[in-house]
């Protein structure tokens, strides 16, 4: 078998084997099973060898852009080779320009966190390959998404009108949900629904009709939002980015909201979309839910939750009243890839109403016809999203509460939690630093001060960016940044699934002697 090992040209697939050279002669079967089963224990190897070794890897890779097209042939081979070769090919070149999103030493963005539970997951779903666009094409892969929704919407104490528990199968009328790629889909097929509806309710026909609908959110809001609404065919300028400020720990101002959707209606527009965020990407902040939806209800307007981080810590009791009023929105969605241990890509998607998505994402040709479908007690995966294909995400899922139960999973947000607060208190000890915004989940945004008044905003930024260069440059962390009512701020997220409270200190010393290193450059 093979395994890896680090040294300073990489990681390498060692094999006592020679490679056996491919006869072209023989019978191709791409399935044969003794190959799956050994090219898979070649690869499960290499895969727990690889978490073993991540640990100790640079980061971020020191290559340039360009660089795998020097090392890999440019012309696909006219002939097979052995899957020694491949597994030689990835250690020595793909490997070596890898960004370790596993490592335990990767603070940047959010985590994508992992699990040996998802892994086995995906690796079954993926060898099952099931297309699941219908019921009938994968009544077990349909249910059981329906069931691991369920389970986590009870995990979140979700209202049971976005459920698909007590419909046959999820059909009927009523809530329920659909697992996706990412949040973008889910913004998407959303604002599409809203679009729809409000183009019905007002009589609005047609394309015309698009130029008077209006979506809102805070200018806090995820990009991707911004270009969901462009690919829904919204106007820009009718999308509406609301400043959010310090005073509100940067989230959405209802009453902000409020005024612009009035003045809107004033002007003959119609306030179709708002997207309320739970745990915003620069900062955490956490829109006001129950307010948001209480003021769209004035208008008729459809409330989206954007929960994709920062949802999944309200499994825990303690953080769940980040959620209330929840039981007044039209959809919300949430990323286990990100803090829930389900590998990329998982998105859940819950609405109140499946039919309010089905009426504009609904196809029905006559090949995908049969007496499942011409029943109504079922709803097929392919009108809750975009594409048609579908893939077994449900089984990683399920997967992972089945496995580790809501405890394990708790404990895993609390763990990560306070590993955040604590290196939010070396922060807060050395006045060298501030936190920039009150931490909530667990990220801390921070920088190095300013060392006198407002004239010293510009070279604090300055200061800021070489520290994060520094740390980056040394392989040993990896953070990212984002910019705070005009100030440069370092983001800290904890998360990564192999993540102790040792990584965290040793970062906090990392960035302790580098802040020292740049002041007394600069004195």
């Amino acid at each position: 078998m093979g395994s890896l090992d680090t040294n300073a040209t990489g990681l390498h697939v060692h094999d006592s084997a020679a490679i056996d050279v491919v006869d072209e002669g023989e019978l191709f079967r791409p399935l044969d099973p003794e190959d799956v089963r050994s090219y898979l224990h070649k690869a499960v190897d290499f895969v727990a060898d690889y978490f073993h070794s991540v640990e100790s890897i640079p980061v971020l890779p020191d290559v340039q852009p360009g660089y795998l097209r020097k090392l890999l042939n440019q012309a696909p081979p006219a002939s097979s080779a052995p899957f020694d070769v491949a597994m030689k090919e990835l250690c020595a070149a793909v490997v070596p320009g890898t960004t370790h999103w596993a490592s335990p030493n990767f603070f940047a963005f959010f985590p994508a966190t992992n699990s040996a539970a998802a892994i086995a997951g995906d690796l079954i779903a993926s060898a099952m390959n099931t297309v699941g666009f219908t019921w009938q094409a994968a009544p077990a892969a349909t249910e059981l998404e329906e069931i691991a929704l369920d389970w986590l919407a009870q995990l979140l104490r979700l209202p049971p009108s976005f459920m698909n528990r007590g419909n046959a199968a999820g059909g009927g009328a009523g809530g329920g949900g659909v697992i996706l790629g990412t949040t973008s889909e889910a913004m998407l097929v959303t604002l599409v629904a809203a679009r729809d509806g409000a183009l019905r309710r007002t009589g609005h026909g047609g394309v015309a009709g698009i130029t008077c609908l209006t979506v809102y959110a805070s200018d806090q809001t995820h990009a991707t939002f911004f270009k969901a609404c462009r690919l829904a065919g919204f106007d820009p300028a009718n999308v509406r980015a609301i400043p959010a400020g310090a005073d509100a720990d940067y989230a959405l101002d209802a009453a902000a909201l409020r005024r612009a959707m009035q003045a809107d209606v004033d002007a003959g527009l119609v306030p179709t979309y708002v997207c309320a965020t739970l745990g915003t990407t620069s900062t955490n902040a956490v829109d006001p839910v129950s307010s948001v939806a209480d003021v769209a209800a004035v208008f008729n307007a459809w409330v989206h939750v954007d929960a994709a981080y920062a949802g999944a810590a309200c499994i825990c009791p303690e953080f769940r009243h980040h959620l209330d009023g929840v039981e007044k929105v039209d959809s919300i969605s949430m990323s286990p890839h990100k803090w829930l241990l389900t590998c990329l890509d998982c998105t859940c998607l819950w609405v109140r109403d499946k039919h309010r998505l089905t009426d504009s994402l609904e196809t029905n040709p006559e090949y995908l016809k049969n007496d499942a479908s011409n029943s109504g007690v079922v709803t097929h995966p392919k009108d809750m999203q975009v594409g048609v294909g579908h893939r077994f995400r449900g089984l990683k899922l399920w997967m992972v509460m089945r496995t580790y139960g809501a405890a394990k999973l708790q404990q895993h947000i609390r763990s990560d939690v306070a590993m955040a607060k604590m290196f939010e208190e070396c922060v807060r000890a050395d006045l060298r630093f501030e936190v920039v915004v009150p931490r909530k989940f667990a990220l801390v945004c921070f920088r190095i001060r300013p060392r006198n008044a407002i004239a010293e905003e510009e070279d604090a930024d300055d200061v800021n960016r070489e520290l994060m260069a520094r740390l980056n440059r040394t392989g040993k962390v990896y953070l990212a940044h984002t910019v705070v009512g005009g100030r440069f701020v370092l983001r800290f997220a904890v998360g990564s699934s192999m993540q102790e409270e040792r990584h965290v200190r040793n970062a906090w010393e990392l960035i302790n002697k580098t802040t020292s290193e740049i002041l007394q450059g600069e004195n």
